[in-house]
C-alpha cells in the first residue's frame, strides 16, 4: 500500500494511549503507531495528554473528562466532533478514521469530507441504532469489530470486519505456573452487565482470592453498593483504577481472568490483554468471547457458575506460553493493520470512481 495521509477521529474523554481506562483509545493508538511504522502520515484528533510517534492534534481539554456522564456530556462530544471536522475541512487528508460514535457519523455523512471515511464501531447496537447505520451507510464505510457486533443490527452495509489488537510487546507476561499468585483477576468496569455478583460467587465456591478493578459509572452505584461492597473482604477486593505496571503484574501473576458478561459484548479487549500476560480467560459465551477465546488454548468458555468452578480446576491443562504466542499472532497490530488497510484502499478507491462519474 502507497503511503496514505490518514486522519483519526478519536474521542474527547481520553488520551491516547489511554492511562488506565479506554479502550477505544488503546485500540487507536495501537493501530496508529502500527501504521506510522508502515510509513503512513497518521493524524490523531482527540484529547489533551495524547502521545505517540505520530501527529496529535488535541481538541478538548483535559478537563472534560469529569463531564463524562453529565449533563454536559453530550455538548463536549458535539464541540469536540465539530472542531475535529472543520479541521479535516481544512487540510488534506487521503481518509479519514472515525472512532467518535453515532454523532461523528452524522456529522461525517452530513458534510461529506473530501476524502472517504472509514468509521468504526465500537459499541453495542440497537434496532433504531441499526436503522441509523443504514441511512448513511452508503456515505460512510462502516467496519465492525467483531461477528457478534454485526449480529445485533439488521439491514446495514458493513465493509468488513477487523478484529481490534494488542501489543503484546508491552506486557510482561508470566508464564510458569509455579510464579502465579493465588487469586482470580476480573478486569472491567462495575455493572450488571459485566456481572461482578458472577464472579464473586465463582471466587466464593472455588476458594481463590479475587481482585476486580474497574471504574463505577453514575448508573451502576447502585449495583455497586447492593451486589459487591457487600462481599469487600481480604479475599473480595476492589480497585477502582488499575494503570501501568500496576496492570501489567495485576494480569501476569493472575491464575486466570474471570469475564462472566451477561450481554453481547461487542469485543472485549480485557481478554486479550489477559491472555498475552499469560492468563487464560474463563468467560461467558455472550457476544464476542466465543470469536475472542480459544477453548483449551487461551482459556475456557462457560454457561454460568457451574461451569467456571469446573474449568477453574481445568486451568492448568492450558499451555500459558502457547497461550501468549496464540493470542499475540490472532490479535496483533499487524493484523488490525492489514485489515484496515485493505478497507483504506477500497473506500479511496470507491471514492476516485465516484467523484470521476
Amino acid at each position: 500500500m502507497v503511503p496514505r495521509r490518514i486522519a483519526f477521529v478519536g474521542t474527547p474523554w481520553f488520551a491516547v494511549p489511554p492511562n488506565g481506562y479506554g479502550g477505544i483509545e488503546l485500540m487507536a493508538y495501537n493501530l496508529a503507531r502500527e501504521l506510522q511504522v508502515r510509513g503512513h502520515q497518521v493524524t490523531v484528533i482527540g484529547r489533551q495528554g495524547s502521545q505517540g510517534p505520530f501527529e496529535n492534534v488535541a481538541l478538548a481539554p483535559e478537563s472534560w473528562v469529569e463531564d463524562l456522564g453529565t449533563l454536559n456530556h453530550t455538548a463536549r462530544e458535539n464541540s469536540f466532533i465539530y472542531r475535529a471536522y472543520d479541521l479535516i475541512r481544512r487540510r488534506a487528508f487521503d481518509v479519514i478514521h472515525d472512532h467518535s460514535g453515532l454523532t461523528g457519523l452524522l456529522v461525517a455523512a452530513a458534510c461529506r469530507p473530501q476524502a472517504p471515511v472509514v468509521a468504526t464501531i465500537h459499541g453495542d447496537l440497537n434496532e433504531a441504532e441499526g436503522e441509523f447505520l443504514s441511512s448513511i451507510d452508503h456515505r460512510v464505510h462502516l467496519i465492525a469489530i467483531s461477528r457478534a457486533q454485526q449480529s445485533m443490527v439488521a439491514g446495514v452495509e458493513w465493509r468488513g470486519i477487523v478484529h481490534n489488537a494488542i501489543d503484546a510487546s508491552t506486557y510482561t507476561p508470566i508464564t510458569d505456573p509455579q510464579q502465579k499468585e493465588d487469586y482470580v483477576v476480573d478486569l472491567a468496569r462495575i455493572s450488571p452487565d459485566k456481572a461482578q455478583h458472577l464472579a464473586i460467587e465463582f471466587a466464593k465456591r472455588s476458594n481463590v482470592r479475587l481482585v476486580m478493578a474497574g471504574k463505577v459509572d453514575r448508573d451502576s452505584e447502585e449495583y455497586f453498593e447492593k451486589e459487591v461492597r457487600p462481599h469487600l473482604s481480604e479475599r473480595i477486593t476492589w480497585i477502582e483504577n488499575v494503570q501501568g505496571d500496576d496492570k501489567l503484574q495485576l494480569l501476569a501473576k493472575a491464575r486466570a481472568m474471570v469475564f462472566p458478561i451477561q450481554w453481547e459484548e461487542p469485543f472485549g479487549l480485557a481478554m486479550v490483554e489477559a491472555m498475552v500476560s499469560g492468563t487464560p480467560v474463563i468467560a461467558t459465551p455472550h457476544g464476542a468471547a466465543t470469536e475472542v477465546v480459544d477453548p483449551g488454548i487461551t482459556g475456557w468458555l462457560t454457561d454460568d457458575v457451574d461451569e467456571m468452578v469446573k474449568a477453574y480446576k481445568r486451568i492448568g491443562e492450558i499451555d500459558l506460553e502457547r497461550c501468549v504466542k496464540h493470542a499475540a499472532k490472532r490479535f496483533g497490530p499487524p493484523q488490525m493493520a492489514d485489515g484496515y488497510q485493505h478497507v483504506y484502499e477500497r473506500a479511496i478507491e470507491e471514492s476516485f470512481y465516484r467523484d470521476r462519474g
